[in-house]
């Protein structure tokens, strides 16, 4: 599933070719993706101008210069890219929202996993409204982490992925950024000291930050707009090495199922 860098990379990848543009048309192949599409995608987004594209945790919002907004999730495989109009039509390709430049802005998704929704003016969709900080805000950061931590008896990089304790911190960020503050993914939340959550959280700033200049990681079906692929999957210490050398100490990555989710970690190098 694209993470946050990947959403981050496409944001930035569309802006350019979208910010400014009017919606001319809007062709829906099929009228449901994860969820039904509302009927106001259809009727209420042509005319509008998109004064912004803009990032929520993993979503992504096109909003209008009448203040509502179309709100989109990658899901597992989606992607968003900026075409030419005789661009041909695969069978993934559900969405078509064309702008006044002549390009068009297609959604494709083959696990239809993704979705495609509405936040009408003034309003905050409910898969909004209880999220956490922007892990590259101001809002976040150790003491945010340590203050909501206490009690907490689920391991660490559970709590690092609930999105109402810090949005866009998935599977891959979360097994990373522990590993650099040195923190085992097993550990109790509510045992980690504030000292050890700053360095958390200076790490977690630290490699999605890099992880966004180097494009993402390229996992499954993920590209960027221009159809590239993000780099930082060559750069991951231990996600997806299980089995194999610390790269910083040389001791065989073990590797457990944590919150449903795969999760390798140094036993030396991570306490």
């Amino acid at each position: 599933m694209p993470e946050l860098p990947e959403v981050e990379t496409t944001r930035r990848g569309l802006a350019p070719h979208v910010e400014g543009r009017r919606v001319t048309t809007v062709t829906l192949r099929r009228p449901d993706l994860r969820w039904p599409i509302p009927r106001e995608v259809v009727e209420e987004l042509p005319g509008r101008r998109i004064a912004a594209v803009r990032r929520r945790a993993k979503y992504l919002l096109l909003d209008t210069d009448r203040g509502d907004s179309a709100l989109l999730h990658l899901g597992m495989s989606g992607m968003l890219r900026v075409l030419p109009p005789e661009t041909p039509v695969n069978t993934h390709d559900h969405v078509d929202i064309s702008l006044d430049s002549g390009r068009v802005l297609r959604f494709t998704d083959p696990r239809r996993f993704g979705c495609l929704l509405w936040q009408p003016a003034g309003t905050v969709h409910e898969l909004l409204q209880d999220l956490g900080p922007e892990p590259l805000s101001g809002d976040f950061d150790g003491d945010w982490l340590y203050a909501r931590s206490r009690g907490r008896s689920a391991p660490v990089k559970a709590f690092l992925m609930d999105q109402r304790i810090v949005v866009g911190v998935g599977n891959i960020y979360a097994a990373e950024s522990l590993f650099r503050a040195g923190i085992s993914p097993l550990r109790a939340a509510g045992k980690v000291s504030r000292a050890r959550y700053i360095a958390l959280a200076d790490a977690v700033k630290e490699i999605l930050g890099y992880a966004i200049t180097r494009g993402g990681t390229t996992l499954r079906d993920f590209l960027n707009p221009d159809g590239a692929p993000g780099y930082f999957e060559q750069e991951l210490a231990v996600y997806g090495r299980g089995g194999l050398p610390c790269p910083a100490c040389g001791t065989p990555l073990r590797e457990a199922s944590i919150g449903q989710r795969t999760s390798a970690w140094c036993p030396r190098c991570q306490r």
